[in-house]
């Protein structure tokens, strides 16, 4: 078990290193400025030393040797900061460059996996991964890293200078020492799975919040504000207990190092001091004791450094893991071997189609489907029969279990999705619209679009009268969020987007479900005009709104149970004649 907990973060962390690679003349760079600071930072006691035994020692102080050692001093001092800033300059430009294009992997990644894995996942969880655990990594894995280097180095150098200076107080600080790392040691192995668990529940906590904040006017109508205030807390006290116990097992780091710290400096006063008093046999003088005091503060900081680097790299570790993780994730097989498709007649064929979100729960059930080009198709049914997943599966955002679907006599997985896709204009009752201008909200199908391209779809969507009356016109900028626009005119701007690209196929999704019945006419007329001569799947729970359509397919428990045009139908006096009548009971 520890075994592969050690695996798992050894793995993370190269993960993040390959992220790194593209850097590492930063890093290094990094380094050698550190190495630098480190060493006029070690040379600074040596001449305070010296300093302080010539005071001692001469009769009459001479002030030139001491604005001597005073201005080396400072050349020093100015040594330090100039060569940390360009050490923390480097590191913090691999650092944010490293992060970036791990956001931009994650990002593009969440592009290229199945639609069924973002289904089926918290967003808010997704997200945290993208933008906090990135973060994390940022502070962690990568300045952590420079400051660990700085860390080791100065223990080594400080060492060294210890050495020259004398042997026994030197062998008292070192002997001293395993006991600090034991102490870090047994703490940090203590922290990881807390932190680990605390980047779980800070996801979950993220998912909930998304939730609860994309569904605030659901929450409010059903007066659930207690529920879900309540549902925070839970979680957020979840989250608070699991931050407690890393924090407090964190915590105990830096005091015991400190306390053992305390120890290596009392014991070199002690024997230094000593050694001081008998220096007439030792040769050890007041410099060389204040020399070493200043060396047993250098060399125990570090370690209190390192532990708290430590349980930074805990954090970044797990974070790592979440980031790797969401990469390692099976993308859709790639098609950009696949030709695009060549032309589009309408033509449509699903040949034995099987499919289920979930093995063990079958939804569509050997579907077959003849559709001529240029053909009105209205799919109707009872909620949870298939419609919406029959659409999923025309525009590939799901493939079938077994069967086919084979559009203009190619088989659809044996062209690019992209194409494929581009040969639909889909209109969802759900509308969407991104934080940009109207024109660019109407041209994001097209965006090459001119001024006149998109004031015709507008015209023709019967919205333009109502954009120019915003503030700025098509340049108003709007935003799915905000309250500048309604829903219904929402939707009006994505069907004057299908209006704009004029696709040789057409998907309708309810797509006037929130649009007024006066509107609703004039838009039903557009369409009507817009769908002569193009394949159009029309899914309507209002069956008032498709009595027109060349093909009724009515759906129930995944299969097709009755096809036909709407008087067809009627006289059939089957499960459509029921669904139908009932509307008007």
């Amino acid at each position: 078990m520890k075994r592969n907990k050690n695996n798992k973060q050894k793995g993370s962390i190269r993960f993040v290193l390959k992220f790194m690679r593209p850097y590492y003349p930063l890093i290094l760079l990094a380094l050698i400025f550190s190495a630098i600071q480190i060493a006029a930072t070690l040379f600074a006691p040596v001449i305070i030393g010296y300093a302080v035994d010539y005071i001692i020692e001469a009769n009459n102080v001479n002030f030139e040797k001491v604005i001597y050692y005073a201005c080396i001093l400072m050349i020093l001092i100015a040594v330090v900061m100039v060569f940390q800033w360009l050490a923390s300059l480097c590191t913090n430009k691999a650092a944010m460059n490293t992060v970036r294009d791990l956001r931009c992997a994650a990002f593009n990644k969440l592009n290229r996996v199945p639609l069924g894995f973002i289904d089926n996942r918290s967003h808010g969880d997704l997200l945290s991964r993208v933008v906090n655990d990135t973060d994390l990594i940022s502070d962690g894995l990568i300045q952590g890293f420079t400051q660990l280097f700085t860390g080791v180095v100065t223990v080594i150098g400080t060492i060294i200078f210890m050495l020259n200076i004398n042997l026994s107080v030197t062998l008292v600080v070192v002997l001293i020492t395993p006991v600090s790392i034991c102490v870090a040691y047994f703490i940090a192995r203590a922290t990881h799975n807390m932190f680990s668990l605390q980047q779980t529940k800070r996801g979950e906590l993220s998912g909930l919040s998304e939730e609860m904040l994309s569904g605030v006017k659901e929450v409010k109508a059903f007066c659930r504000e207690k529920i879900t205030e309540k549902q925070f807390d839970e979680t957020n006290e979840a989250l608070r207990k699991v931050g407690v116990k890393a924090m407090f097992y964190s915590s105990l780091t830096n005091p015991g190092t400190r306390f053992v710290n305390a120890i290596v400096y009392a014991a070199v006063a002690v024997v230094g001091a000593l050694m001081v008093i008998r220096s007439h046999n030792v040769g050890f003088t007041v410099g060389m004791l204040s020399c070493f005091l200043s060396y047993a503060n250098q060399y125990t900081k570090p370690f209190n450094e390192i532990t708290g680097v430590i349980t930074e790299l805990q954090t970044a570790s797990a974070a790592a893991g979440r980031v790797k993780e969401l990469l390692g994730e099976s993308e859709e097989p790639s098609d950009s071997g696949l030709p695009a498709l060549s032309y589009c007649d309408g033509s449509l064929e699903i040949e034995h189609v099987d499919f289920a979100y979930n093995p063990d729960r079958p939804l569509i059930k050997d579907l077959n489907l003849s559709v001529m080009p240029g053909t009105r198709i209205a799919i109707v049914g009872p909620t949870g029969c298939g419609k919406t997943t029959l659409i999923n599966l025309l525009m590939r955002f799901y493939d079938p279990q077994s069967g086919r679907i084979v559009m203009s006599n190619t088989p659809v997985t044996e062209i690019t999705r992209s194409s494929l896709r581009g040969a639909y204009g889909m209109v969802l009752q759900d509308s969407w619209i991104f934080k940009g201008t109207v024109a660019e909200n109407i041209a994001y199908g097209k965006p090459d679009a001119t001024k006149e391209e998109i004031e015709d779809a507008a015209r023709r969507a019967h919205i333009h009268s109502f954009i120019e009356k915003l503030p700025e016109g098509y340049n108003t900028v709007i935003d799915d969020e905000g309250g500048t626009i309604s829903q219904g005119e929402k939707q009006l701007l994505c069907i004057a987007r299908i209006m704009l690209t004029q696709p040789p196929m057409l998907i309708l999704d309810e797509a006037t479900s929130n649009i007024d019945t006066r509107t609703e006419q004039k838009i039903q007329s557009a369409f009507a005009a817009m769908m002569k001569g193009r394949t159009s799947f029309v899914i309507a729970h209002r069956l008032s709104t498709i009595a027109d359509a060349d093909l009724i397919l009515v759906m129930r428990d995944g299969n097709v149970i009755e096809q036909g045009t709407h008087t067809e139908l009627l006289d059939k006096n089957g499960f459509y004649a029921e669904l139908y009548n009932s509307q008007f009971v």
